[in-house]
């Protein structure tokens, strides 16, 4: 198959991937030349195999056939996996193994939305690797040659692996809400396998999310299992995001633990195998997880967004776990440093087996703070990261205690917040804490202060 020069709607070129719209922004023709575009860069590397998979999402099987041929047509050999989560296409990079890997998942956005994210030798292919699939694309100027291509069932194997971090004292009861995401099917299989009492909801993989929109992040979409908790007495209830490699956390009386104060467990359980070793967070976690990340005796860093800038300085800093507020935990202490919800599920039961305590007891024992979640507006994609420009601009000018690593994070005598632009939706991100409501409130007005600024419509979260 030959595949011909071609230009990308370029809102779907992102940061850290590619995505967009299907049927408007996104199709099976740009999915063939990406693959093209990314088969080229792969030899011109010196791979020769690349790893494929696919979510649920009524649209994704089309687009994988499609990066498929894109693949072939450079002269690689393709191993595809078929349907499953984001974490087991990046296991695979590691089990088969291959020099890439290349997922078509819409990841946590609605039905409507897809997208790809890859890895080339092992390192996350984003930032500027991004455009330079859009300029090989626009030139035409492809690697050619035959490719081949096998099919390959590996569930089975990356269940047993996951399986093999638990394996309790005193088993406990799940609740588990793969959200009908593309981690369903990988989930039903590991709770067989898991001790205990593990409880599925919305466990058939389902594009059109008909229970809930599968964004663990969004306290709405937790309601049904914070439930099922409840009626079935669960010690522990976890969801997923819809390719299962972002986490959602609530304990025993239904009480959501953002990613923030989850870290701050799984912090406890590395350090004390790996004393002294560096934590990564994002620079929308709270103050008290980098507090706690050195009270515990590890050194705390903070970093961007996003979760292949995560991964790529965890390999720098030889950090054994970092995390971020959107809900993805890294783990290389005794696993691969790619983001697995379901890995970090496991874990999470582990530690608890390891503590001797129920979540509930935990989650009391984490120092207060008063701080909103993730409050999420829309903002076009032109005009986000404009935004952003302005505010950095008129902090400065006033002289601002501003960490501008990752849009502006602003540090006053009552605490902080947080204005970023999102690199997967076309959104700003807003975040604050302090150590009182008064506080809370202050900060919410310098929020909104700033964004009547740039003439944003504040959400209705912040009034």
């Amino acid at each position: 198959m030959t595949i011909q020069a071609h230009k990308f709607n370029p809102t779907i070129l992102r940061e850290y991937d590619v995505r967009g719209i299907v049927g408007e922004t996104l199709s099976p023709t740009d999915a063939g030349a990406l693959g093209a575009a990314f088969g080229t860069c792969l030899i011109e590397a010196g791979g020769t195999t690349v790893a494929t998979g696919y979510d649920g999402r009524l649209s994704s099987p089309a687009l994988e056939q499609a990066l498929v041929q894109g693949l072939l047509s450079c002269g690689l050999a393709v191993r595809r996996i078929g349907i499953g989560p984001t974490p087991m296409l990046s296991f695979a990079t590691k089990h088969l193994p291959t020099d890439a890997g290349v997922m078509v998942t819409g990841s946590h956005n609605p039905p409507d939305y897809n997208g790809f994210k890859m890895t080339l030798l092992g390192k996350p292919f984003f930032g500027p690797d991004i455009p330079r699939l859009a300029r090989i694309a626009g030139s035409g100027a492809y690697a050619s040659g035959t490719g081949e291509v096998t099919e390959h069932d590996i569930q089975d194997v990356y269940v047993d692996r996951l399986a093999s971090e638990y394996k309790p004292a005193k088993p406990l009861t799940v609740a588990w809400d793969p959200g009908n995401g593309s981690g369903a099917e990988i989930l039903n299989r590991l709770c067989k396998k898991l001790p205990g009492r593990h409880l599925i909801i919305n466990g058939e993989i389902d594009g059109t999310f008909p229970n809930h929109h599968p964004d663990p992040t969004v306290a709405e979409n937790l309601v049904q299992l914070q439930d099922h908790v409840a009626a079935n007495s669960c010690d522990v209830g976890i969801a997923l995001d819809g390719d299962a490699d972002r986490i959602g956390v609530i304990d025993g009386k239904g009480r959501i633990l953002w990613a923030d104060q989850l870290m701050m467990l799984l912090a406890e359980d590395v350090l004390m195998d790996n004393p002294g070793a560096t934590i990564i967070s994002d620079v929308k976690s709270s103050q008290v997880l980098f507090d706690e990340i050195a009270r515990l005796g590890g050194k705390p860093l903070m970093w961007n967004t996003g979760h292949s800038v995560i991964k790529a300085k965890m390999v720098e800093e030889k950090s054994p776990l970092a995390g971020e507020m959107s809900g993805h935990i890294f783990f290389s202490d005794r696993y691969y440093g790619f983001d697995d919800a379901l890995y970090a599920g496991v874990r999470l039961l582990s530690f608890l087996d390891r503590r001797g305590a129920p979540l509930t007891e935990l989650y009391d024992a984490i120092p207060a703070a008063v701080n909103t979640p993730e409050l999420r507006f829309p903002c076009s994609e032109e005009r986000k990261f404009e935004v952003v420009k302005e505010l950095q601009a008129r902090l400065a000018a006033s002289g601002a205690d501003v960490i501008d690593i990752d849009g502006v994070r602003v540090k006053t005598a009552d605490g902080w917040w947080l204005l970023r632009a999102s690199n997967t939706q076309d959104v700003l991100v807003a975040r604050c804490e302090a150590a009182d409501e008064a506080g809370l409130t202050r900060l919410k007005g310098q929020i909104l202060d700033q964004l009547k600024a740039s003439g944003i419509e504040a959400p209705a979260d912040l009034i």
